[in-house]
């Protein structure tokens, strides 16, 4: 007979290792299962670093969530003893009329979060490195910075084996299915049958072939987070010196960058927002061409001309996008007993800790108290 558990989740990369992590200590026997290793590269949450910051230019929306994700980063941290979430400072830079400026003021405003504008030789006098246009302005949130995705996956997947959650790696979930009665669901992987009685379905860019039957068209790209070592030294580029930032240029392309840090200087990291390319899990390319490598350095030459000097490397990731870019949160329309989390669109990882929260409540209460509206796929279902 199949062991029976409470929840299974498959997928345990930046919100399933959360989500995992969230009903085990809520007394949940908890099956979590993962086709590669532990914080694997193959997907999305890795990387060394991601974004956080609560002026948010995609949504105003959003600035609920994040304000917990706060609170929950520091929970998680206090708990595992490691510094998984980074403040340094933020830059959002671009011309005035650019949705990277306008955004964040918007959010700032609804929200009555504090921010200052600097004008183009604020930003140099202030950050040397920038070599903005005479039109640029920027919105510097001081509370921005970012997190270490390997190092929160981690953290979450060993709280929530101390909390007595069943973590099998190297285990894929082949197909699920809602039992005929409606009790239950089934989850059939490459080694064995599973049974429970809620299921979570967080699959990253494995989304298209999972939930097929949504309805929602996830389209997953290539991208590539590269690695410079800076002109003049790495000096300038330390946290402590250096803010995230994001730039959109003069031709609307956003680029996005991070100091360094820890004790080995790796250098610093650099990568555009919107310019991948489709792809699956199965044939991304993982090779990273050096006519890539130029374009990026065009934008370099253009804004940031300290950092382009030697090319250390470049790691390849995946977007799973929705059409509208915002993320799919969800009961399954047809089965209350299966909770989706997907799409997040190259912008999710921030909100990991609280999504783990999200999908425990629902999972546990059949709703949640945090504003999910947005995410809901009926969006997509038109009339």
């Amino acid at each position: 007979m199949p062991k029976h558990y409470d929840v299974i989740v498959i997928g345990l990369g930046g919100m399933g290792s959360t989500a995992a992590y969230q009903l085990a200590t809520r007394g949940q026997r908890v099956l979590g299962l993962e086709q590669f290793g532990p914080a694997h590269d193959l997907g999305s949450s890795h990387g060394g670093s991601r974004i956080i910051r609560q002026a948010y230019f995609e949504d105003p929306a959003y600035v609920p969530l994040l304000l917990r994700a706060y609170e929950l980063w520091e929970a998680i941290e206090k708990q595992s003893g490691e510094e998984i979430l980074t403040v340094t400072g933020g830059l959002m830079m671009g011309p005035p009329d650019s949705l990277t400026v306008t955004g964040t003021m918007q959010s700032a405003t609804q929200w009555n979060l504090s921010y200052e504008v600097l004008e183009a030789n604020d930003i140099r006098k202030r950050y040397p490195v920038f070599t903005p246009s005479a039109n640029s302005i920027a919105i510097y949130e001081e509370k921005a910075g970012f997190v270490r995705p390997e190092l929160s996956v981690y953290s979450h997947l060993f709280q929530a084996e101390k909390h007595g959650a069943d973590l099998r790696f190297f285990e894929s979930a082949q197909s699920w299915e809602v039992h005929p009665s409606g009790e239950g669901v089934r989850v059939v992987t490459n080694t064995g049958t599973y049974e429970a009685g809620k299921l979570i379905i967080s699959p990253g860019a494995w989304a298209p072939k999972l939930l097929a039957e949504l309805g929602v068209s996830f389209q997953v790209e290539r991208h590539i987070q590269m690695f410079f070592e800076p002109t003049r030294g790495i000096e300038p580029f330390r946290v402590g010196k250096l803010p995230i930032y994001i730039w959109e240029a003069d031709d609307n392309v956003q680029l996005y960058g991070f100091p360094s840090f820890g004790i080995k200087a790796e250098g610093a990291k650099v990568a555009f927002f919107r310019k991948g390319q489709p792809c699956t899990p199965e044939n991304i390319d993982r090779t990273v061409y050096e006519h890539e490598v130029e374009i990026m350095r065009n934008y370099l030459e253009q804004g940031l001309p300290m950092l382009n000097g030697r090319f250390l490397q470049g790691k390849t990731c995946m977007y799973t996008n929705t059409p509208d870019e915002h993320f799919v949160i969800t009961e399954h329309p047809q089965h209350p007993q299966v909770v989706i989390a997907a799409g997040f669109s190259g912008h999710g990882f921030k909100f990991a800790s609280v999504v783990g929260e999200i999908l425990a409540d629902l999972v546990i209460d059949g709703n949640t108290n945090h504003p999910i509206e947005l995410f809901s796929p009926q969006r997509f279902v038109y009339k």
